[in-house]
């Protein structure tokens, strides 16, 4: 057993090597969801509706490395990013790091598995649509995106549709 603390707990954001960076998504699939800005008063809508590139149900994006050409308003998240975006969720490692938290049990750098996103609530997959099958994104405002991750109900199966639909986002 080491003694050593892991990377994120002893570099800054800035000293971190890019695949310790690439490390730190938990997979979750949040921030590759559109979301929504009122012009007038500048609040921020999520929508559960992914990017193109978005695999719905492991949320991974299908090409990665060709993303930016594809998708030509994809984020490359920086840390100096980070202090000019609002949408992130705030279970993400890089917002928790940014601000001197530590990550949650159930991120793979701690659990030791990409399966507990899953099983924590803070995955998107499974409860999320294509923007190819969406339509009218106004039409997918939904809160849990800028939430806290909340482990799925027991028993009960995620059902898309007007139980993801609100128009009193958080």
């Amino acid at each position: 057993m080491s003694d050593t603390a892991p990377f994120w707990k002893t570099k800054s954001l800035d000293a971190m090597s890019r695949a310790e960076w690439e490390s730190l998504c938990d997979g979750c699939g949040r921030c590759c969801l559109h979301k929504l800005r009122d012009e007038e008063t500048n609040a921020l809508h999520y929508t559960n509706v992914a990017c193109r590139l978005l695999d719905t149900e492991s949320c991974r994006c299908t090409d990665y490395l060709h993303r930016f050409r594809k998708v030509p308003d994809c984020v490359s998240l920086t840390p100096d990013l980070l202090n000019e975006i609002d949408w992130l969720p705030p279970s993400c490692a890089y917002v928790l790091l940014r601000d001197g938290k530590d990550l949650p049990d159930w991120h793979p750098l701690v659990s030791g598995s990409a399966e507990s996103v899953r099983t924590s609530g803070a995955s998107a997959g499974g409860r999320i649509v294509s923007e190819r099958h969406a339509g009218d994104l106004e039409d997918h405002i939904v809160a849990w995106p800028g939430e806290w991750a909340a482990p799925p109900r027991k028993g009960r199966k995620h059902r898309k549709g007007a139980a993801d639909r609100t128009h009193d986002p958080a």
